[in-house]
């Protein structure tokens, strides 16, 4: 049964609460707002605009802002104005509408080849701080490109319905003559889908289409190469990656920064970034890695963008390699970032994800459609203008009987009607002929309108030849786009790279790697000191209370195990860990590792290999071997629970890579030596272990460490099997 909710009707008495299933209030109120923002706010359509970009550029054509389109000539205005006019197409409010001219500028760097060209401060794509003018204090008008965008539109190639309020008409879509779809970068999120276009090359793109016009099956991944950016950078280019992108409208590829090195400042000057980035981003997080140690040849960083273009400029030491620092930040910082793609477009009002095939054979017919309107419009006004070319054809033979009747028509409004009697020709033509003047009545004009009448015939006939014929329809959009490549036609932005030359190295070959010394203290604390610092300073401060738990000797690229007192084990990687000197008190484990309240690290050891064994010795006399590589993971995990047995209290723990004589005592009377050989391996990390020593009532294990050959006596403790008694201890043995 559908969940019901309580609403009030209105129809029913004032606070009468009547009950209905949820799923017909969901789809009485959401549903129609969400096909609203899915149809008429995010998903780009066919031309490759969403419907703000469409009523922001229609006005401005209507406000003349085209060079040559209407009386206007294409003049600059303030954008306060154009933003003004476009809420009678779009009631959003000004701020909308301005952010969305700002986007489709030449100031911003947002598009390749932009739609409004700019006067004035309109912010910049890659730069996430630097604010666009008020609209009061620019000025724009409509790049030459929109001479495509709007070819013919006056000649009713596209669809036109009245706006909000029924007070003008706006068009449905633009007649682009090129595939705009892929060459405007465009992003939305609609209501349970979304949409996410890179941009291309405007001449790949029509080159492109030339190639699949002539030929469906053209390979596209040969003429089109790859997608193209205003911002430059450089893709990184997989064929796989690309080709399952050209197919599916799905997938995901990568671009990173260019930069110049400055050997004489020793400075790396980064001109060009991801799209997908900004300066800040990309200097906030250039800052946070220096702070964190993980790149330590960088002594400055700043922003020195200007009117030249973007730059940021980062100083290194001069010993430091140029090459190896931009490695570490492209892995390290959004210098090399993804895009990913996601081809979903509206087709006759239908959210369609496609390969670029598919996208190019939807533009074709929706560009077909175009032409084929436009032919028609044109055919219907030749057919009208032959048709009074041809009643007037019927009075040059005898132009005196016309003149004649005229004459003697006593009734101005019984001139046509005589003229359609006496050549038997149509109101419009009798209308046509009556307007000629008198002084056009002369051997000349009638021939040159003889001669237009044949030239009419002419071009309606290869005219209907063309609209009739999608072959043809086919040919004149390849003209087209010739003529677009001609003329708007610019050399790639994004420089392609092989995959081979880009390699991502993983990020732990960037670690500096050096020899340190951990310390572990009783109240959880972590101490990492370099041995270099080790050898100027060697004496440990703590707090009063504190002591020195264990010492391990490793390297900064190790990864490290923290064992607890609640049978956890904490994984770390040591560069993670920062630096400190012996002055110090070291790093809290509790903050760094997220442990819970009052748990304690009483053991550590290096992962590395993940070779030989973990063995746990509890109070109740028993011993655990466990292999090591029992805590080797796939995945980075960051804990593991159940890492030893909680049954009996843990005496002690002590890794070891091969069989080793292990000394155990119990309590301050008795202990013995066993070689770990005779303690059976543990299936799981999480056994109990076997009796080895076997204790009396109210006794337990105390101590379980390696045995000491100068100190332990060995053979004297020595047991061959277990479990045993062990043998009681001599006064100076006991601890």
């Amino acid at each position: 049964m559908p969940k019901k909710t309580a609403l009030r009707s209105t129809d029913a008495p004032e606070n009468h609460i009547i009950e209905q299933p949820i799923t017909n209030a969901l789809e009485l109120n959401y549903m129609p707002y969400a096909m609203s923002v899915i149809v008429s706010r995010a998903i780009p359509e066919i031309d490759g605009f969403k419907p703000a970009h469409r009523k922001l550029l229609y006005t401005m054509y209507r406000m003349g802002l085209l060079g040559g389109s209407t009386s206007g000539g294409g003049r600059r205005i303030k954008s306060a104005d154009i933003v003004g006019q476009t809420m009678r197409l779009n009631p959003h409010g000004d701020g909308a509408i301005y952010e969305t001219m700002v986007r489709l500028t030449r100031g911003n760097d947002a598009l390749i080849h932009p739609f409004v060209d700019s006067k004035g401060n309109f912010g910049k794509q890659f730069s996430r701080d630097m604010a666009y003018a008020a609209s009061r204090y620019t000025e724009a008008r409509l790049d030459e490109v929109c001479r495509e965008v709007f070819r013919d539109i006056d000649k009713g190639v596209v669809d036109m319905v009245d706006n909000y309020n029924s007070t003008m008409l706006e068009p449905v879509l633009l007649p682009t003559t090129f595939p705009n779809l892929l060459v405007t970068p465009n992003q939305g999120i609609a209501v349970g889908m979304a949409s996410t276009v890179c941009s291309f090359n405007l001449k790949e793109v029509c080159e492109t289409t030339i190639k699949w016009l002539k030929n469906p099956r053209h390979d596209i991944t040969k003429t089109l190469l790859a997608p193209d950016f205003s911002t430059g950078g450089e893709l990184i280019f997989n064929p796989n990656e690309m080709a399952n992108i050209y197919e599916t409208g799905r997938g995901s590829f990568k671009v990173r920064a260019r930069y110049r090195f400055d050997a004489k400042n020793s400075c790396i000057e980064i001109f060009e970034i991801p799209y997908t980035t900004t300066i800040e981003a990309v200097i906030d997080k250039i800052v946070a890695i220096v702070k964190q140690g993980k790149i330590r040849d960088i002594t400055d960083v700043r922003d020195e963008t200007d009117l030249q273009g973007l730059k940021i400029a980062i100083d290194i030491k001069k010993t430091a390699n140029a090459e190896q620092i931009m490695h570490r930040l492209y892995v390290l910082t959004p210098l090399r970032d993804s895009f990913n793609c996601n081809f979903n477009f509206l087709i006759d009002g239908r959210p369609k994800v496609m390969g670029i095939a598919e996208i190019l054979e939807e533009w074709t017919i929706f560009r077909i459609k175009c032409i084929k309107r436009g032919l028609a419009y044109d055919i219907k006004k030749k057919s009208e203008k032959l048709h009074l070319l041809e009643g007037m054809a019927k009075i040059i033979l005898d132009i005196d009987k016309a003149i004649k009747i005229i004459r003697e028509t006593s009734a101005e409004s019984q001139v046509i009607p005589n003229l359609m009697e006496g050549f038997s020709i149509t109101t419009a033509q009798a209308e046509f002929i009556a307007e000629i003047k008198l002084r056009h009545l002369n051997r000349e004009y009638l021939q040159n309108r003889i001669d237009e009448r044949k030239n009419l015939e002419k071009e309606l006939a290869d005219l209907n030849t063309i609209h009739g014929s999608d072959e043809k329809i086919r040919e004149l959009i390849i003209t087209q786009l010739k003529e677009i490549i001609k003329k708007y036609g610019a050399p790639r932005r994004t420089q392609i790279i092989a995959e081979e030359e880009a390699p991502a190295p993983p990020e732990e070959a960037f670690i500096d790697d050096y020899n340190l010394k951990l310390f572990l203290t009783g109240q959880n604390y972590i101490k990492k000191i370099s041995l270099v610092s080790l050898r100027s300073a060697d004496t440990q401060y703590l707090k009063d209370d504190d002591y020195i738990a264990q010492e391990l000797e490793a390297t900064n690229r190790d990864e490290l195990l923290l064992f607890t007192d609640k049978c956890n084990v904490y994984k770390a990687k040591i560069y993670d860990l920062p630096d400190c000197k012996a002055s110090a008190l070291g790093e809290y484990l509790t903050n760094i590792l997220g442990m819970d309240t009052g748990e304690r690290v009483v053991y550590l050891t290096l992962a590395k290999d993940y070779s030989g064994y973990m063995l746990f010795g509890f109070a109740n006399g028993k011993v655990a071997k466990v292999q090591f590589n029992a805590y080797e993971t796939k995945t980075n995990r960051k804990k593991l629970v159940n890492a030893y047995s909680s049954k009996s209290p843990l005496v002690a723990m002590h890794r070891v890579h091969g069989d080793i004589d292990l000394y155990l005592q119990r309590g301050t009377d008795k202990a013995m030596v066993i070689n770990t050989a005779l303690v059976p391996l543990n299936m799981s990390k999480s056994a109990g272990g076997v009796t080895v020593f076997t204790l009396r009532q109210k006794t337990q294990l105390t101590a379980m460490r390696p045995a000491d050959p100068d100190n332990d006596d060995i053979a004297y403790h020595r047991a061959d099997k277990i479990p045993t008694t062990g043998h009681f201890l001599q006064k100076q043995m006991m601890i």
